[in-house]
């Protein structure tokens, strides 16, 4: 069985959401943290990097949220056949992490500079359709959506410039694997 590992508040959440979307079992491996589980050496094997999420899925070690997304994606036939079409969940899954997360969990000079550019786009895109790539949830809506439903939880920002992304928010976040996940209701 595929295991997950993480710690409380943590992003390995994100991919707990996407597991259960996708109803894979798999066992979730809590690791405390502020004992420095994380450091161990039996975790330092499955990521040298020390940090988490991390899988095992037999043999095959993965760490990194995006690229666990997108592995679980693939193994699981959850990807779409074109390869135009896997590329953009591709980009959005990097634009996730690499782009979106930190525009908005800087300082606050950059953040301000940074939601419009960030989030006017994604309000177009959502004002047309009901998810990333369309009339589906699918991995990029966990990757992004994760990141978006973290601002109320973390920040205190007025997103009402932003309604049709103030409504997928709503829209995931109620959807039963995100409150198993991480809505915790």
């Amino acid at each position: 069985m595929l295991k997950l590992y993480g710690g409380a508040r943590s992003r390995a959440s994100i991919v707990q959401w996407y597991l259960e979307e996708i109803a894979i079992p798999y066992e979730f491996v809590i690791l405390d943290l502020q004992a420095g589980e994380h450091l161990q050496p039996e975790f330092l094997e499955i990521n040298p990097i020390g940090k988490v999420p991390a899988i095992v899925d037999g043999d095959f070690k993965l760490w990194e949220s995006g690229a666990i997304l997108l592995y679980l994606a693939q193994k699981y036939g959850k990807m779409p056949d074109t390869l135009e079409q896997q590329a953009q969940i591709v980009q959005w899954v990097i634009f996730a992490n690499a782009t979106l997360g930190p525009g908005i969990f800087v300082d606050e000079a950059t953040r301000e500079r940074e939601i419009p550019r960030l989030l006017k786009p994604l309000n177009d895109i959502f004002e047309k359709q009901p998810f990333l790539m369309g009339d589906e949830f699918g991995v990029a809506d966990a990757a992004v959506g994760s990141i978006l439903t973290y601002i109320p939880m973390t920040l205190k920002l007025d997103l009402s410039p932003y309604p049709a992304v103030l409504d997928y928010m709503k829209r995931i976040s109620e959807r039963p694997a995100f409150k198993s996940a991480i809505g915790g209701s």
